[in-house]
C-alpha cells in the first residue's frame, strides 16, 4: 500500500514549497496491492521503516536517526521515531501518569498491520460524544484492523476511518455503536506563546495503562520539520508546527497537547532524538480540526481521502519492475480479490479494469482508481502461459 511498487511507504508530510525531489500524497495513490514476506517478493506494506528528520526552521539541524525498540511495533511517529516488532520500552525521562484530567477525552489506538503479522499502537482524541475520533494518520496508516480504547473508562469499540489527509497527517475514525463519550476541550485561539508551560499525554511505547504524561514548554512556534525516509524517495516537509521541549516518545502520536489551562492546543505528532534532550513537534489543534472538518463533510480533495481504498492483493515479483509485457505476480493474499480470481504465482497480469498493463507500478496506478466494493477486470496469463479473465470485486484495503 506503498506509493511505487517495490518500495515501502514514505509517510513524510510535503507542504506546497517542498523541494523537487518530494513526491506529494495525493486523494489515489498507487500500491494498494499486498504484502508477503517472502524471498524475492516486493514487499508492499509499512514495515522495516526508519525515519530521519531535519529539526526547525534551520537547515543545519539535522536530527539523526536510530532504532528504538518498542513494544507491539508502536506508532510510527513521522521523525526519528522508527517502529520495529522487537520487545521492550523506551524509558521516558522527567515523565508521569497523566491525571484523570488529561486523560478525558484521549482514547488508545490499537491496529492490525501486515494482514495480522505485526500491530502498532498510537493515541486519539475524542470529537464527538457519539465516537468521532482525531489522530494522525501515520497511526493507522497500513492498518487493516482498528479498535480503540477510551483511556478514562477502559471500553473498546471498533473503528473505522471517516477519511484522511496524508498530506497534513490527520485521521478521523468513528467509533461503532459509541455514546455519551467525554470530548476533549480544544482550545482554538491560536493564542500560543513561547515559553507557555504545555503537557504532552499519550499512549506512549504503546503499552496501554495510565496514560504519560510529558511536561515542557513551547520553545518555537510556526516550525518546519523534513522528514527522510530510508526508503529514498526523498526529503519532505510538515510545517506549522508547535515545537516544544517535552520527552514526546513513539506511542504519543496524535495524542493531546495541552497548555496550562488544560486545554488542547495541539496534537502530538512528531519528535526529534539522537540527545539527551527530545525535541517533541504538534500539529496546532485548529489546524487539525479544520482539516477533520474537511473530512467529514465528505468532500475529497487533492489531499484528503474519504472512506476505504480498494485493494486487489497481488504481491509483486521484484523482476516485474523492469518488465514491459506485464506485472508478474510473487504470490497473492489470503481473502484478496486476486485469489478470488485464481490468480497465482508465477502469473503475468497483462490488463485492469480496460487498461493494458506492462509493469507493476502501472498495475499499482489502475488498482488505486477503484474503490472498494467497485467492480473491475482482470487479464492474466498463468505460468503456464494460459489466459484468462475475471470481474472481481475489490475488497477494502490497507489505510493509505
Amino acid at each position: 500500500m506503498n506509493d511505487q511498487p517495490g518500495t515501502t511507504p514514505d509517510p513524510a508530510r510535503p507542504e506546497p514549497q517542498h523541494t523537487p525531489t518530494a513526491h506529494a500524497r495525493t486523494r489515489r495513490r498507487p500500491g494498494r496491492l499486498g504484502i508477503a514476506a517472502m524471498a524475492g517478493a516486493a514487499i508492499l506494506g509499512v514495515s522495516g521503516l526508519t525515519y530521519a528528520a531535519q529539526a526547525g526552521n534551520d537547515p543545519a539541524t539535522t536530527a539523526s536517526a536510530q532504532t528504538l525498540p518498542t513494544k507491539n511495533r508502536s506508532d510510527r511517529d513521522l521523525t526519528v521515531l522508527p517502529f520495529d516488532r522487537q520487545a521492550g520500552s523506551i524509558d521516558q525521562a522527567g515523565t508521569t501518569d497523566a491525571t484523570a484530567a488529561q486523560e478525558a477525552g484521549l482514547v488508545y489506538i490499537n491496529t492490525t498491520v501486515d494482514y495480522g503479522a505485526g500491530q502498532a499502537a498510537g493515541t486519539g482524541m475524542v470529537l464527538t460524544s457519539d465516537g468521532e475520533i482525531l489522530t494522525n494518520h501515520h497511526v493507522v496508516e497500513g492498518a487493516t484492523a482498528i479498535t480503540v480504547q477510551v483511556v478514562s473508562t477502559g471500553k473498546t469499540y471498533q473503528a473505522a476511518v471517516v477519511g484522511y489527509d496524508s498530506t497534513h497527517d490527520v485521521a478521523v475514525l468513528q467509533l461503532k455503536d459509541a455514546s455519551g463519550l467525554t470530548t476533549i476541550k480544544p482550545d482554538t485561539s491560536n493564542a500560543v506563546a513561547v515559553g507557555d508551560k504545555v503537557t504532552g499525554v499519550g499512549n506512549a511505547n504503546g503499552d496501554g495503562g495510565a496514560a504519560s504524561a510529558a511536561a515542557g514548554t513551547v520553545a518555537a512556534l510556526n516550525r518546519s520539520i523534513t522528514v527522510q525516509s530510508d526508503a529514498g524517495s526523498g526529503a519532505e516537509r510538515l510545517s506549522g508546527l508547535i515545537q516544544v521541549s517535552a520527552d514526546i516518545i513513539a506511542g504519543d502520536s496524535g495524542g493531546a497537547l495541552y497548555d496550562s489551562d488544560g486545554e488542547v492546543i495541539g496534537m502530538n505528532t512528531a519528535a526529534s532524538s539522537g540527545s539527551a534532550d527530545v525535541t517533541g513537534y504538534a500539529i496546532p489543534i485548529s489546524q487539525a480540526l479544520t482539516i477533520a472538518d474537511q473530512i467529514e463533510s465528505g468532500t475529497e480533495t487533492g489531499t484528503v481521502h474519504i472512506g476505504t481504498t480498494g485493494f486487489l492483493g497481488v504481491q509483486m515479483a521484484q523482476s516485474a519492475y523492469g518488465q514491459s509485457d506485464g506485472a508478474l505476480v510473487a504470490g497473492t493474499v489470503e481473502g484478496s480479490a486476486a485469489r478470488a480470481a485464481g490468480i497465482t504465482r508465477g502469473s503475468t497480469i497483462t490488463q485492469f479494469n480496460g487498461s493494458s498493463i506492462s509493469t507493476a507500478a502501472e498495475l499499482s496506478d489502475a488498482v488505486s482508481r477503484v474503490d472498494a466494493g467497485k467492480t473491475a477486470t482482470v487479464s492474466w496469463t498463468d505460468s503456464a502461459g494460459t489466459s484468462h479473465t475475471a470481474t472481481v470485486t475489490l475488497k477494502a484495503g490497507p489505510i493509505g
